[in-house]
């Protein structure tokens, strides 16, 4: 019996500092994710403006699984939340990528806030950066077989780089859980670094695994999330020296930091073409089984 595999259906949108030249992040997106997009067919389902910036740069030609959104300001965005939150797996979003430009107001609109927020809650991939889509396709593209991409090795270069870990207190014990799990991928990375108690608590667990010498400094612990350590993140990212976010935040409480919390999200997209940040509890132990998972075929 054969099995057949429920297409993606991805949101697309992107700011107009994002579109509009030749260079832009959403033709980098397209055009060189173009073997990705071969493998995976995803359903499109792209916001009006994007969708002009994709006919005028000849981008995806006669691609057959589109559907136009209306423009931002007719509500595109505002019915990308909606699909987010559907219950029927025909209509339903499986992910969303929003290319952001930190400095355009729409940005900060209820309906892109809200379009984060539902993604986070429902479980599903929110990517607002050219780096965090780009891997998104490679590493779900090898999940469907293909072989590694050899041009996106070196956004894969462990050894090299950095990964934040950052968790809200209701979510401690899933980050726990996840590094744990994945002890090996994360221990590959050059350096870790962490806010406050999560930082404490990841190095305790290095301990355990890697004996009480070996893991006392696994992870950098910097300050709390409310008394700076998302600011001293942020700008670890906006040297290019922290690639990945992995930031398991809880969107069901206020959160008086809120402020550090968007800085840590700016400082991501200000590097679009670098940083990546996921939030989505469900999507990151997904993520971290893909990057283990393209590592073995590359090797």
């Amino acid at each position: 019996m054969t099995t057949t595999i429920a297409p993606i259906r991805i949101g697309l949108a992107a700011n107009r500092a994002h579109q509009d030249a030749a260079n832009s992040a959403l033709v980098q997106l397209l055009a060189g994710g173009h073997a990705a997009i071969e493998q995976l067919q995803p359903h499109f389902i792209i916001v009006g403006r994007t969708m002009d910036a994709i006919q005028t740069h000849g981008l995806l030609p006669g691609y057959p699984f589109i559907e136009r959104f209306p423009y931002g300001r007719e509500g595109g965005l505002m019915m990308l939340v909606s699909r987010v939150v559907e219950t029927d797996p025909a209509k339903a979003l499986d992910a969303v990528i929003y290319l952001i430009d930190p400095v355009d107001p729409s940005s900060n609109f209820p309906e892109a806030l809200a379009l984060k927020r539902q993604c986070i809650i429902h479980g599903k991939p929110f990517l607002s950066t050219l780096a965090g889509a780009r891997e998104w396709l490679e590493l779900e593209a090898v999940a469907r077989g293909t072989a590694p991409d050899p041009a996106m090795h070196d956004l894969f270069d462990f050894a090299n780089e950095s990964i934040a870990l950052i968790a809200h207190d209701a979510f401690k014990d899933r980050m726990l859980a996840l590094a744990e799990k994945h002890f090996d991928l994360l221990d590959r990375f050059k350096s870790r670094c962490a806010t406050g108690t999560t930082g404490g608590l990841l190095n305790q667990l290095a301990q355990k695994i890697k004996g009480e010498e070996a893991g006392k400094n696994w992870g950098t612990p910097y300050r709390s999330g409310p008394l700076g350590g998302d600011a001293q993140i942020a700008e670890l990212i906006l040297r290019r020296q922290c690639r990945r976010v992995l930031f398991l935040e809880d969107p069901h409480v206020a959160r008086q930091h809120e402020a550090d919390i968007q800085l840590l999200d700016r400082a991501a997209r200000t590097v679009s073409d670098y940083a990546s940040c996921r939030s989505d509890v469900n999507g990151v132990d997904r993520w971290l089984t893909l990057m283990s998972l393209r590592e073995q075929k590359r090797m």
